[in-house]
């Protein structure tokens, strides 16, 4: 007989299994680092509260352009980090606590490593509850869930330089603002903290090894925004770093066009890497794609009987809501073997909170017409709005992708204030299988709210 009827590896989105169906069963959680996993502690909750005090700031500066004056006075760091910390560590802590001392869950912190099939070791590494730091506990389950998350890539040319850097992990806790800053990458959090920084008043220089940031967009957007980017910090396009060594206030960063460049502290956004290593996955029989994703069928489970992965350890994209989807299909499907779901990875949306902010969901035009579909376009702009021209905006675009033939949304790009929002009815219509000419017409769109450029992209579609 196994030890527990559950164990679960990770307590990002792997939390949410201990359901009401194992009230009454044995359920074992392991977690070596943070209780609650990347989005609570170092990911999407926190760095949004950063970005609203970036926003903050960002409206103060341009107040003249509505007939406001106003001057932004100061930015208190310690304060910002504060307001944020110390709303998400006590719930990462309370989390914690509640697995350890909670009914039906035994928590051990520490670092698991699979020794034989559904058999894992856990070293405990992090102090809490009844296990001492520097013992090991070998544990069996009827049936083991992979749910470690990811972490972040370190590019060789810094590693191996020794010098200081930090990452999303670690530069949100920094001691105090920094006067300058170098961010190596063009992507999602590169994009995010070069306007939080740069908002609150530091020299930002964002390293891009490509021709645009954030090159999972439609080209079309992705360009503009680059545009708007290049406005607002200081961005090396089509540059690598090609060493790096300490100087007297910090890094200096050796560029592949020539100029060094000496900050303060040094910021790696370049991705990060599934945590499927170091496990002893091969061991348990749980196969691992060339990526270092876990590899999974469509109900979640690994090649491993009784071996289930979810999340960023296995899932195609990094999100926190497409993570609890698949731990929503999971919990399922650990108490119902005979009525498995799937996972469902059509129209999963995207947002960047940087400045503009950006949402995406469905295809680019660019592999729209790679697909072969029959394709039109419409390109809608914030400022042919009467709520645009409130907002003097100048920037904001809302671009959608249609399939000529059957009238559906096949793609929808948006880049300006609120897009994370606006684009939920787009989503919405791709989900359910409606029309543009549905969406547009057989519904109320309030006047003279902001919605209404999704209301003219559609109809223009």
């Amino acid at each position: 007989m196994a030890d527990y009827d559950l164990i679960i590896i990770g307590t990002g989105s792997g939390n949410s299994l201990v359901t009401e169906d194992f009230a009454d069963k044995k359920v074992a959680v392991i977690e070596r680092g943070i209780f609650g996993g990347t989005c609570l502690n170092v990911g999407c909750i926190p760095t949004k509260m950063f970005v609203y005090a970036a926003e903050v700031a960002t409206t103060i500066r341009d107040a003249a352009r509505f007939g406001v004056d106003a001057t932004l006075d100061g930015v208190r760091w310690p304060d910002i980090r504060d307001r944020v910390f110390g709303r998400i560590d006590p719930i990462s802590d309370s989390g914690r606590d509640y697995r350890v001392s909670g009914p039906h869950t035994t928590a051990y912190l520490g670092q698991a490593t699979f020794v034989g099939e559904r058999e894992v070791e856990v070293e405990i590494t992090r102090p809490g509850g009844a296990h001492a730091v520097g013992q090991k506990h070998r544990i069996t389950g009827d049936q083991v869930v992979i749910a470690t998350g990811s972490r972040a890539t370190i590019p060789e040319v810094i590693e191996s330089s020794g010098v200081p850097y930090e990452t999303s992990d670690t530069v949100m806790r920094l001691p105090d603002l920094p006067r300058s800053m170098a961010i190596i990458g063009g992507g999602v959090i590169g994009a995010e903290f070069a306007h939080v920084f740069s908002a609150l008043g530091v020299q930002v220089t964002q390293v891009q090894r490509g021709d645009r940031l954030l090159h999972r967009l439609d080209a079309e957007v992705g360009t503009l925004f680059t545009q708007q980017a290049q406005q607002q910090w200081d961005l090396r396009l089509n540059t690598q770093v090609v060493g790096a060594s300490r100087s007297g206030t910090g890094v200096r960063l050796e560029l592949s066009e020539g100029s060094p460049l000496e900050v303060d502290v040094l910021l790696i956004a370049t991705g990060r890497a599934p945590n499927s290593d170091g496990m002893g996955l091969e061991v348990a029989g749980v196969q691992v794609r060339p990526d270092g994703r876990v590899q999974v069928d469509e109900h979640g489970r690994t090649t491993a009987g009784g071996v289930w992965a979810l999340g960023d350890v296995s899932a195609p994209v990094q999100l926190k809501h497409l993570a609890n989807h698949e731990a929503r299909v999971v919990a399922h499907n650990l108490v119902h073997p005979d009525d498995l779901r799937s996972f469902a990875h059509t129209n999963v949306p995207a947002a960047v909170f940087s400045h503009p902010q950006v949402a995406m969901v469905g295809l680019t035009e660019e592999a729209a017409r790679e697909a072969g579909h029959d394709i039109t376009v419409k390109l809608q702009r914030y400022g042919d709005t009467a709520y645009g021209w409130a907002m003097e905006d100048t920037t904001g675009v809302v671009k959608l992708i249609g399939d000529a033939s059957t009238g559906l949304i096949l793609g929808a790009h948006f880049m300006g204030p609120h897009a994370s929002t606006l684009i939920q009815t787009v989503i919405h219509a791709m989900s359910f299988g409606q029309t543009a000419e549905d969406v547009a017409r057989d519904q109320f769109w309030i006047h003279p709210a902001l919605a209404e450029v999704v209301e003219n992209a559609l109809l223009g579609l």
